[in-house]
């Protein structure tokens, strides 16, 4: 697979909610780069992660365009963010289902045909005004 198509696959398993899927294009040594955040380094961490994630989200990203360079290795892509904010984090507005549509990006490097490198961008000041409200 393409990095592109590599890419395509793992924003496709996320939509889906197939982690087992989505976690086998990621490398075991990834690199996530948190959105205002810190740098989380190994599938172990990865995990857990996604694992917090889908325990205080319901997110479904839409409008997904994605973005190749001729080496192969990198893409970028657009989305928008769909989302319930169901279970409070640390330091966040207070959780009650409250629903969001935030646009967002991000950048993946690809190393021996899987995810070695994410970086996720949104704003996240509007992301508190939307749940706030």
């Amino acid at each position: 697979m393409s990095a592109l198509e590599i890419a395509q696959a793992y924003y496709r398993h996320f939509n889906d909610k197939n982690y087992p899927a989505m976690l086998d294009l990621v490398h075991p040594e990834i690199t996530h780069h948190v959105n205002q955040g810190g740098i989380r380094l190994g599938k172990g961490l990865f995990t857990a992660f996604l694992q917090e994630m889908d325990d205080a989200y319901t997110e479904q990203l839409t409008d997904m365009v994605f973005f190749s360079e001729p080496s192969d290795q990198r893409v970028a892509v657009q989305f928008t963010v769909n989302g319930i904010y169901k279970k409070g984090d640390e330091g966040m507005p207070v959780a009650h289902g409250q629903s969001y549509v935030l646009p967002a990006g991000a950048f993946l490097e690809i190393t021996d045909g899987q995810v070695s490198k994410v970086t996720t961008y949104y704003n996240l000041p509007l992301w508190i005004h939307l749940v706030s409200q």
